[in-house]
């Protein structure tokens, strides 16, 4: 780090270490406080997020060294994974980019509200079922594998739940789900692409549910996951998506503000880590939150990405 620091013009970095009882928040105010150019963020998604609910809206660049089991905002970012050396140059000599940030204000089941952000993806249902019953010891051994057991547990019992929500200042809907998914970016480990609207940087939430009414219902769902990528990202892909009819298990929406409801209880997650149970949340975007430093070579603009994908 020292020979990226000294290479590219940067003095002696200033170290902040988060431990058990600071997930980043503590680390991340010290290091604003310390009036830097730069802040350089080691961790997975849970650090990062941790970390930004206090660096947004303060105008520092970010600088990503992915160090999860996922890394799925830095890999929407099209950063470095996997590669640290790479991860700290692009941190140090990369370009600037804006990305939006969510905001999720839970109520709990005795009304109490709690205010979290989120970069990446809030969801309830299977997604939350995976991030609060996973192995954390199997997690760390051989990562998004260790997902399997509680996905094949959730999928074979296909509980559901009543859920309203509203969709900016569209009236309220009702309706019974197995998951629901809300992202700031859409893809997940492996190559899946879970949301195909959401971008980082479109002022937008997406969001996809899942209620299957069967075995039929799941395969209906498997098979977008698997061709989503070709469907939204190909001219040919997208004509075929055009031409199916969707299927009734999986639906998708999007707006700047989400609120949902529920009759009981329900397990959340953000960013992967649980956040305990609520009774409702209302989610918004934030836009153009945070400056993150990104490999010039491997960015287009929204404008730019977005011909692509229409041509």
């Amino acid at each position: 780090m020292a020979d990226v620091e000294s290479r590219n013009g940067w003095a002696a970095s200033g170290w902040f270490e988060t431990s058990q009882v600071d997930d980043g928040r503590g680390a991340a105010e010290s290091a604003a406080a310390s009036g830097p150019a730069l802040i350089v963020i080691v961790g997975g998604d849970g650090t990062l997020r941790a970390s930004a609910e206090v660096l947004a809206g303060a105008g520092i660049p970010l600088g990503l060294v992915p160090a999860g089991t996922g890394n799925l905002f830095a890999r929407e970012l099209r950063l470095p994974v996997n590669n640290l050396g790479a991860a700290v140059a692009t941190a140090f000599a990369g370009v600037d980019r804006h990305a939006d940030m969510g905001r999720a204000v839970l109520t709990r089941q005795n009304g109490e509200q709690e205010e979290r952000a989120f970069l990446v993806m809030a969801g309830i249902g299977l997604d939350a079922h995976m991030a609060a019953h996973t192995n954390q010891r199997l997690k760390k051994r051989i990562g998004w594998l260790a997902y399997s057991d509680p996905i094949a547990r959730s999928i074979l019992g296909n509980k559901q739940f009543d859920m309203f929500y509203t969709l900016d200042d569209n009236p309220e809907v009702s309706m019974r789900a197995h998951t629901v998914i809300v992202g700031n970016s859409g893809s997940l480990t492996a190559g899946l692409l879970l949301i195909p609207a959401a971008t980082v940087d479109d002022g937008f939430l997406d969001a996809v549910v899942f209620r299957p009414r069967g075995g039929g219902g799941w395969t209906n769902i498997g098979y977008r996951l698997t061709f989503n990528r070709v469907l939204h990202r190909t001219r040919f892909g997208r004509l075929v998506a055009r031409l199916t009819p969707q299927p009734r298990a999986i639906r998708y929406a999007q707006a700047k503000t989400m609120r949902v409801r529920f009759r009981e209880p329900q397990e959340i997650q953000l960013d992967g880590d649980p956040n305990g149970t609520v009774i409702g949340a209302t989610l918004t975007i934030v836009p153009r939150a945070l400056t993150i430093r990104v490999d010039p070579k491997r960015v287009a603009s929204p404008e730019l990405k977005r011909r692509k994908q229409s041509g």
